[in-house]
């Protein structure tokens, strides 16, 4: 909060007008900036930087994707304002030369690695045959640690931190769009004084950062989960994922003809044709023709709104509704994934690499992008379509490990509520025992419907779900609504005690934590605005399970990753999609793999209620899971 004030204060001069003037540049210090450039400077360097127990780094590329993007050089830092460049040239056998010359450097696990977004570095000089070995210092993910909320980004934090304005990329090679230029059309002379400033930055924020994680209670989260974590996840981004792109062929002709077949059976419900993909047209064939309902509800604009939500509210109004809204998630599931992923294949490696993201939630939990693989709807058989094509290397099965119900298993341990920890040492399914203690009657007579709604009020009240919430998703009215979380909150005394507190401890310290004391800050938690104060307040009761999750799983992905190494195991982790681990799986080592996977998951921390792992096997990831 000091920081955002400090902020504040430099961005404005009290008249709320911009002033940057506060902020130092590169001309206002007494630097001292090295391009090194010839086989003599390098010897050099080197046997100076060899001598430190602290190494800064960065690589500048000719991209951003690391799997795809050439080394042009690399900065490296030991002491504040010092700074060396070397460049690499663009003929693969002459930087292979140069990097080897610097080979010791990286390989040296005594000293410890310091970068800004170090998990980029990793996978370019990976991509050239090195290994950075040592401990690690991100700078980029010690401020998340600290401060989940705010950006990371490194000109942010060098004003934030060291009130500095950094040499904006776009000062070398133009402004973002087509006509960007990169950095190997550059000059090295052009170059060498960004990319010190980058190292040396980096450096100095983590001069300052590493004090901060002490005094915040953070050390523990950032040394022995975050930071062995980026080596791990370098690993499974650089494994990448192999395509059945036959059969994603094949699923596109599929849906391509199902979609002509759904948009005339519109066509015929509307009595014309009209352009499925316009809301404008949607909401004047839904509203103003079929006049499917009395008061729609319009924009600013004056058009109907046919968001997919006001949609799903009007399923049942209308067939035209339902097959609009089939129609649509048809459409979405080819745009985004059946026809994309293809295009996503990196020719080099014949697979496609997803990024994670290390730095984004607020929760802990890890992200995915370019693509993202985390998001495949995997409910219909529609997202199956998709997980069927992405299979194991040749020789392989395709092996999927996740956590079941982690979250409720969380809200029993953190809660201490002796009837659900009772409930889940006893074995019998969570949602059965919760039906039989909500409606008071033996096991064996809980039925399918009761069994749902137990599951619907165990997985919702994680999150704070009110009345009407629950009702609405349950398709039931209030009063039943009302007597299930009622009974839901008898059966489970000691839940709501954890809800009330969680509310509490947020309100009085302004944050909650997970069990690896990793904050989620709460700033609206007092405030006056009723809907604002109960999101903050959901989320003070779910931040906890959620993040404590996220932490649980990234214990057991380190442990994997480390005792795989150990042991030789040749199998290789190639996804993370929250509470699942997927892997390819050579077949000798079918049972090893299995053994050490469901051990580490299940291990990665204590509880009162023993954490459990189901897995499967196949010849697809949708086999497997």
């Amino acid at each position: 909060p000091i920081q955002g004030d400090l902020f504040a204060e430099i961005m404005t001069d009290g008249q709320g007008d911009e002033k940057k003037s506060t902020l130092q540049t590169l001309d206002s210090l007494p630097y001292d900036y090295q391009l090194i450039d010839t086989q003599e400077k390098r010897s050099e360097i080197i046997q100076k930087l060899l001598t430190s127990e602290i190494l800064a780094l960065d690589t500048e590329t000719t991209g951003t994707d690391p799997m795809s993007a050439e080394l042009v050089g690399m900065s490296f830092s030991i002491v504040e304002n010092q700074a060396f460049y070397v460049p690499v040239p663009a003929e693969r056998e002459e930087a292979l030369k140069i990097l080897n010359e610097f080979r010791p450097l990286f390989e040296n696990e005594h000293s410890l690695k310091v970068g800004q977004n170090i998990k980029y570095d990793l996978l370019v000089l990976q991509n050239m045959g090195i290994e950075v070995k040592g401990r690690l210092f991100d700078t980029m993910v010690a401020h998340y640690v600290l401060q989940p909320e705010l950006r990371h980004n490194m000109d942010y934090l060098a004003e934030i931190y060291l009130r500095y304005q950094t040499i904006p990329i776009e000062e070398l090679i133009g402004g973002k769009g087509k006509n960007q230029g990169n950095m190997r059309d550059l000059n090295p002379k052009d170059v060498y004084l960004y990319a010190c400033e980058d190292a040396d930055v980096t450096l100095k924020l983590k001069n300052i950062l590493e004090k901060e994680l002490k005094e915040n209670d953070a050390e523990q989260l950032f040394y022995e989960i975050e930071m062995p974590l980026i080596p791990v996840l370098a690993h499974i981004e650089s494994n990448g994922m192999l395509l059945d792109t036959e059969a994603l062929k094949q699923s596109s002709d599929y849906f391509t003809a199902k979609i002509k077949l759904i948009e005339q059976e519109i066509y015929a419900l509307a009595d014309g044709e009209f352009n499925i993909a316009s809301p404008k047209q949607v909401g004047e064939v839904l509203f103003d023709k079929l006049k499917i309902v009395d008061k729609a509800k319009k924009t600013k604009t004056g058009q109907y709104v046919t968001s997919e939500e006001v949609l799903e509210s009007m399923r049942h109004k209308h067939e035209i509704v339902e097959k609009i809204l089939e129609h649509r998630g048809l459409k979405k599931l080819l745009g985004t994934y059946i026809d994309a992923l293809p295009l996503l294949i990196n020719p080099r490696t014949g697979r496609v690499h997803t990024s994670f993201n290390q730095t984004v939630t607020a929760t802990g939990r890890l992200s995915s992008s370019n693509p993202n693989l985390q998001n495949i709807p995997i409910r219909d058989e529609n997202g199956k379509e998709i997980r069927k094509a992405f299979i194991p290397d040749e020789g392989s099965l395709f092996f999927s490990a996740d956590y079941s119900q982690i979250e409720l298993r969380i809200m029993a341990h953190l809660s201490e509520d002796k009837n659900m920890i009772d409930a889940f040492m006893s074995g019998h399914d969570i949602h059965t025992a919760t039906a039989a203690k909500i409606y008071k009657i033996p096991l064996n007579e809980v039925n399918a419907d009761m069994r749902r709604k137990a599951k619907t009020a165990n997985f919702g009240i994680i999150y704070g779900i009110s009345i009407f919430g629950l009702a609405e998703r349950m398709n039931v009215d209030r009063k039943e609504a009302k007597e299930l979380i009622d009974g839901y909150f008898e059966t489970y005394p000691q839940v709501k005690t954890y809800m009330d507190k969680s509310i509490e401890v947020a309100r009085e310290k302004g944050y909650v934590e997970t069990v690896f004391h990793r904050k989620r800050f709460l700033p609206d938690i007092n405030s006056r605005n009723a809907v604002v104060r109960g999101y903050a307040e959901r989320n003070a009761i779910n931040a906890p399970i959620q993040g404590s999750a996220a932490d649980i799983i990234k214990v057991a992905m380190v442990r994997i990753y480390e005792r795989f190494r150990r042991e030789n195991i040749q199998a290789k982790m190639i996804l993370q999609v929250h509470d699942e681990l997927n892997f390819s799986v050579p077949l000798p080592e079918h049972e090893q793999v299995e053994h050490i996977v469901i051990t580490e998951m299940e291990n990665a921390y204590r509880m009162h209620v023993p954490l459990k792992a189901d897995c499967g096997w196949g010849k697809n990831w949708l086999e497997a899971h």
